[in-house]
């Protein structure tokens, strides 16, 4: 088995969000995620829904560096319609996140106090109407305890504790899946869902994992992530011959 690069074994991890989803619109951002999800449309979850990124259903995964008039379309998804299935709960998006915190909280809008930032990020974008509408999971290529804190600066994705003082009329499909960062998978199956970690990547320890981060983490039942098969790595080079993947990633 050739051993895999820790991009390869995150881009594995990802795809399982999606494992036997059925036909639902997967909705990945970053390069990894993208890859992540072609993976699982080709292998176990072929009835995931793929889009060009606009205004499009594609037909197949293909490599995430196909030209857009390379691109095969099947369907017309103008504005409109992503918000009925938005709201419908027929998505799962995997965002990435400058900071989230021990309920899932994730923040990509702004670092430092509300009324004076020390950085401006891109905005709060769509992560409140994502994280209450539909599965909502997390990428974040550089697990730091700047990034994994104890309490995020500003909310853009909900997380456990304000969807439940929200109540459940609000927040119906609510649901954190995973967190997959460049140390580890994690949950939210701590108490009072609070974050849990799930598995380490190979070459990482879980000492490496609670150095990282800056709470208090659900340590129980971490195991190691499975490598991906040989199979996995041959599709993964076939989607991305480019390398984009080991570009987004910090080792």
């Amino acid at each position: 088995m050739t051993e895999p690069t820790r991009a390869e074994v995150c881009i594995a991890a990802l795809a399982e969000v999606w494992r036997d989803a059925g036909e639902i619109m997967a909705s990945p951002f970053g390069s990894i995620p993208m890859i992540a999800s072609r993976l699982a449309k080709r292998t176990f979850s072929p009835d995931l829904v793929l889009t060009d990124g606009e205004a499009a259903i594609i037909v197949g995964a293909p490599p995430i560096n196909t030209s857009p008039q390379d691109l095969v379309r099947e369907a017309a998804v103008p504005y409109r319609t992503i918000f009925s299935v938005v709201w419908s709960g027929r998505r799962h998006i995997v965002m990435q996140a400058s900071q989230i915190d021990r309920f899932g909280n994730q923040n990509l809008s702004a670092i430092g106090p509300p009324n004076q930032p020390k950085v401006q990020l891109i905005g709060v974008r769509g992560a409140p109407g994502n994280s209450v509408n539909h599965k909502t999971s997390y990428w974040v290529p550089d697990h730091s305890t700047r990034t994994f804190v104890e309490a995020v600066d500003t909310v853009c994705g909900v997380g456990y504790d304000r969807a439940a003082a929200a109540g459940s009329g609000a927040t119906r499909f609510h649901d954190l899946p995973r967190v997959v960062s460049n140390l580890g998978v994690f949950d939210f199956s701590g108490p009072n869902h609070s974050m849990a970690l799930v598995s380490v990547h190979p070459g990482v320890t879980v000492d490496e994992v609670v150095a990282a981060t800056g709470f208090e983490l659900q340590l129980d039942s971490a195991v190691e992530t499975p490598w991906p098969t040989d199979d996995q790595l041959a599709i993964i080079a076939e989607l991305d011959p480019k390398g984009a993947r080991d570009r987004e990633i910090r080792t």
